[in-house]
């Protein structure tokens, strides 16, 4: 197997006045590039972050799916990154106050 961890995180831009907004929109690259630099600096092993397209949940974005779990969060700043880095990626938890529902 190549990777334990497979985190997909929306970057999809909608038009600007898209009544659903987009996670694009949201600063989701951002956070998406902060993602990779925290587990390549805490050397998760196993762990890929990969741009999506839509994920189809923009106005909860910035949305994530990690796999193999399948669990979708949603990521607002940096320090929800962290949360989810520490919890769910290193230490198996689910970061309940930022899932989704499926």
């Amino acid at each position: 197997m190549f990777f334990q961890n497979h985190v997909f995180c929306c970057t999809n831009k909608r038009e600007p006045n898209h009544s659903r907004g987009s996670c694009g929109q949201k600063g989701s690259e951002e956070l998406r590039d902060y993602m990779k630099q925290k587990i390549k600096e805490a050397a998760i092993p196993s762990t890929r972050v990969n741009n999506a397209g839509c994920l189809d949940r923009c106005e909860l974005g910035p949305c994530i799916v990690i796999y193999p779990e399948g669990i979708w969060y949603t990521i607002k700043t940096k320090a929800d990154v962290d949360e989810i880095i520490t919890s769910h990626l290193q230490q198996g938890n689910i970061v309940e106050r930022l899932k989704l529902p499926t």
